[in-house]
């Protein structure tokens, strides 16, 4: 994007490596720092819910899926729509 330069699949395989973590993080909690939703899920919400827009699945990664759906439960919630830009990337 932006003409910059990127390898993608070590992109790809880097965000999978934290996916892994995070994946781990969510086993047996709802939220990420607490035990209700904090800014720290709003903010992480967005660059992993739009992951498989740069071609990172999300599927292998169940406590993820359910902590996005979580959030997108939300009162009030908005979504970000997907782009066409990030999913020809």
């Amino acid at each position: 994007m932006f003409g910059a330069q990127l390898d993608h699949s070590a992109l790809i395989t880097a965000s999978h490596a934290l996916l892994k973590v995070l994946e781990a993080h969510l086993d047996g909690r709802n939220w990420l720092a607490t035990s209700q939703p904090t800014i720290a899920d709003l903010a992480n919400y967005t660059y992993i819910a739009h992951a498989p827009e740069g071609g990172v699945s999300l599927e292998d990664y169940p406590n993820i899926r359910h902590w996005i759906a979580r959030i997108e439960n939300l009162s009030g919630f908005v979504a970000m729509q997907a782009t066409a830009v990030g999913l020809a990337a």
